[in-house]
């Protein structure tokens, strides 16, 4: 005899039909709700990777903190930095020059001349390695700002045709203002830029700052933007980068209303804002899935309650209560939910291990970037497994599946006992 309950006894023998192993509508239900938490998994493991990666990438090319003047450069830059540096929970703190350039390749036999305009960020060496992580990411040459040496980004590199050595002419902006007025008055003007050497190229694995970002020293930065001994701000890192707003409300309190803090979720809001948004209303959206393989269950159990008409009768007549009918198809609903979440969480998990190699494969297959760098901005598609997620996508599943299971159940549990032995 077994110890078992005889409704779970039951159950797993209306699961087994004598004439199939596992009967077709049984499996559907399994495959129904494994295709479900599957594809829930897929899409909120990318929607985080995404979040995390970004945040990452973020942290790792700007600062935490960012000490401006409304329009004005800085010119005692370095008293302002000492005070900075009195913060307990500051680290680190590095003048900056920033904004945009033109620049140019210079042409030869081999190639034409190629232009573009990005943004030149002037950085002093010494502290450079406090505020941002681009030594650590050189992919070729090295971290050598010294005289006219410049650092680029990777894509930055490809796009304009650029190795370690090569030399790349900057227009400051001073320059392009002298050609913009000899143009409007009609008079001849010849831009003479600066030659800078390519002496190292960054892969932050971040196209919006590899393609649009080149780095050159502190010195040169002041020189074409006219700054003389002034920076356009100062860059602060401090201990944790999550309570970066609650050391911005102390500087801005030290400070004064002269001076302008801003945070690095401040710069980057809008963005991490949508992709946790977006996060949020996919998970809503693909728990559907879950819900459309969840009525599979509910015409399952109905199917067997129909087809079983005769034996239910059987039960009740015996001496099995209500409640012990109705439990046989709610733990056959849970079983086939439970074998379904196991499965989907199986293929989710692989399909997620596998995800770059298969859009490398489909990439080569179609002859398309499926994936493309330019608009994600990433150059491979990014995921994290949150165990957090995964309990709830799997425990959300499980309640869903057994929501739908009461109805035939409790269908079950109230056919008339004379009815159902009457039943053909």
């Amino acid at each position: 005899m077994s110890k078992l309950p005889f409704e779970l006894l039951l159950a797993l023998r209306y699961l087994r039909p004598k004439r199939s192993f596992v009967s077709i509508i049984t499996l559907i239900s399994v495959i129904g709700v494994a295709l479900g938490v599957a594809v829930l998994i897929i899409v909120i493991s990318v929607m985080s990777g995404f979040d995390h990666d970004l945040r990452e990438k973020i942290l790792g090319f700007n600062p935490h903190l960012k000490v401006t003047r409304a329009g004005l450069p800085l010119d005692n830059y370095a008293v302002v930095a000492k005070s900075i540096a009195l913060d307990q929970d500051v680290v680190g703190v590095s003048p900056f020059v920033s904004g945009p350039v033109v620049v140019e390749t210079p042409a030869d036999a081999r190639r034409a001349s190629l232009a573009d305009t990005p943004i030149l960020l002037g950085l002093d060496p010494a502290g450079e390695g406090k505020v941002s992580n681009l030594q650590s990411n050189l992919s070729e040459g090295k971290f050598d700002l010294h005289g006219r040496g410049l650092v680029v980004g990777c894509d930055f590199a490809v796009n304009l045709h650029l190795r370690v050595g090569d030399t790349l002419s900057v227009y400051s902006p001073g320059e392009i203002k002298k050609m913009e007025y000899a143009f409007k008055h009609k008079e001849e003007y010849a831009a003479i830029p600066d030659d800078y050497e390519i002496r190292g190229i960054f892969d932050t694995g971040y196209y919006e700052y590899d393609s649009r970002f080149i780095v050159a020293s502190l010195g040169n930065a002041q020189d074409l933007y006219d700054l003389n001994d002034a920076v356009h701000g100062l860059f602060v890192t401090v201990k944790d980068p999550n309570q970066a707003a609650v050391v911005q409300q102390r500087l801005a309190a030290r400070l004064g209303p002269d001076y302008t803090v801003t945070t690095w979720l401040d710069q980057n809001a809008p963005l991490l804002t949508a992709i946790k948004v977006e996060k949020s209303m996919m998970f809503y959206i693909m728990f559907f899935i879950v819900i459309v393989a969840a009525f599979g269950i509910t015409c399952t159990l109905i199917t067997f309650v129909v087809m079983k008409t005769r034996e239910i009768g059987l039960l009740k007549a015996v001496g099995a209560s209500n409640r012990q009918v109705m439990m046989v198809f709610v733990i056959q609903s849970e079983i086939v939910s439970i074998f379904g979440v196991a499965t989907g969480v199986t293929l989710g998990l692989f399909a997620v291990y596998l995800r770059n190699d298969f859009l490398h494969f489909m990439n080569r297959l179609t002859g398309f970037e499926l994936f493309p760098a330019s608009i994600y901005n990433f150059s491979e598609l990014p995921a994290l497994i949150v165990p957090g997620d995964i309990l709830i996508i799997c425990g959300g599943s499980l309640l869903i599946c057994l929501l739908a299971a009461i109805l035939p159940s409790r269908h079950a549990s109230k056919l008339n006992t004379v009815e159902a032995l009457h039943h053909e």
